[in-house]
């Protein structure tokens, strides 16, 4: 469930950077906002004050001269909110703001006259002062959302630059893993801009380069190795045919045999390894080609050709992957073994335990022949010889286990395939798509 929330809410860089960006700005404009319209409505305020204050020292003048009662004044109004009464009777000129009906604030003037008295004078907000706070707040929201929308589509903008630069960097980084030696992430990227992106994309060249010379280093190590006891097993065998015959005889025989295929194995995967092989294409009927070399391994197996066609590959690489697979499902899976053609993919199926978790999660690793299930014998190079030749014909090879109808994914399986999918376009730099699980 947690896993299905992260996905769910998984977004882009590009619309991280919007949103914190529109919520800063809504944040900071709603802010703004707020005070102005706090300062605008106490400047205001301030001002009907002023004005208020005025009229009342007027209207006292007035009544003091003339006796008369100006500018709506009043004599000791009952409805004089106490706060200013207070302040009146401690012989004190003051103005009050009080809350009026709909919201609307009501301004009060007062002052003590010399006979005990109290003239005030009472004015309700106007209506076209209220209309200029509406409007003022109605400029404020327009600003506000202006500058949520600018922020956001700066935010797109810069987020989708970036976002570009690093998904650049990250489809090249996985051209590098798959083995393609002439692919720089720092030229991928482009730009004239320098920014962060750029270090990454130094410090992931750098690291590329140094575990391509370290993968060189321990190929040639390891061909050399190989080549040095080419010699001396060839020698071993020679010197086993001597040998008289008996159960002894045959028992060197067969490791001597054991450890020259060895060696092959090993100088055929440090040759893969190198990225120096070039395949060498031909026309082929794929379902013919497929029947006669399982036909060559064992009469027994069973093939279904459902889909005829037409290929250009490489004959001998075809026949090697598919000899690796066919050993390696006899070897450790179960019978019976079945070969699909279909088109352009070959499948092979065994009925045994099913590929080891390390297999499917990683594809095919020398040395390692995967669980006791499947152990048996061998030295894991196989799978490793065969998913190498499918990089020089541009294929793809995939391995899954078969589950029952309804199973959890932890079930056993019931057996396992391996697929080679051949490309629609024979390959013209001796290796195409890589070996996917």
């Amino acid at each position: 469930m947690r896993e299905r929330l992260r996905s769910v809410f998984r977004t882009g860089l590009r619309w991280k950077l919007s949103a914190a960006i529109a919520l800063v700005g809504a944040l900071v404009a709603i802010a703004l906002s707020l005070v102005v319209h706090n300062a605008a409505q106490l400047s205001m305020l301030d001002s009907a004050r002023d004005v208020q204050d005025q009229r009342v020292q007027f209207a006292q003048r007035i009544y003091e001269t003339t006796g008369r009662l100006q500018f709506g004044a009043t004599l000791d109004d009952p409805g004089l909110p106490k706060a200013l009464r207070e302040r009146v009777a401690k012989n004190r000129r003051a103005t009050y703001i009080a809350s009026g009906p709909e919201g609307r604030p009501d301004i009060w003037a007062a002052l003590p006259l010399s006979n005990g008295h109290v003239l005030s004078l009472h004015t309700r907000w106007s209506t076209r002062k209220q209309r200029i706070m509406q409007d003022l707040d109605q400029a404020l929201v327009i600003g506000s959302i202006a500058v949520v929308l600018g922020g956001s589509a700066l935010g797109v903008l810069i987020g989708g630059q970036l976002s570009r630069r690093l998904r650049k960097a990250a489809a090249a980084a996985r051209e590098v893993a798959r083995g393609r030696r002439d692919v720089q992430v720092r030229q991928a990227i482009g730009g004239i801009v320098r920014d962060e992106t750029d270090d990454l994309a130094r410090a992931v060249d750098a690291m590329a380069d140094a575990l391509r010379q370290r993968l060189e280093a321990e190929r040639r190590v390891t061909a050399d190795i190989a080549h040095e006891l080419r010699t001396p097993v060839t020698g071993l065998l020679t010197a086993a045919e001597l040998l008289p015959p008996g159960r002894p005889t045959e028992l060197v025989k067969d490791r001597a045999q054991l450890l020259r295929t060895l060696v092959e194995d090993v100088l055929e995967v440090a040759r893969l390894d190198s990225a120096a092989e070039r395949a060498e294409l031909q026309e082929l009927m794929l379902g013919e080609f497929v029947e006669r070399r399982v036909r060559t391994f064992d009469a027994g197996i069973s093939v279904r050709v459902l889909r005829e066609s037409e290929v250009v590959t490489d004959p001998r690489r075809l026949e090697r992957i598919l000899g690796n697979l066919l050993a390696n499902a006899a070897r450790h899976g179960q019978g019976p073994v079945e070969v699909t053609v279909e088109g352009r993919v070959v499948r092979v199926r065994d009925h045994g335990s099913g590929f080891p978790a390390e297999l499917l999660a990683q594809g095919p690793s020398r040395f390692r022949t995967g669980s006791a299930d499947r152990s048996g014998g061998g030295h894991g190079l196989g799978l490793t010889i065969a998913a190498g030749q499918a990089r020089v014909l541009g294929a793809r090879l995939t391995f899954r286990n078969l589950l029952p109808p309804g199973a959890a994914p932890d079930s056993p399986a019931e057996g396992a395939v391996a697929v080679l999918w051949l490309p629609e376009h024979a390959p013209t730099d001796g290796g195409g798509a890589p070996d996917t699980v």
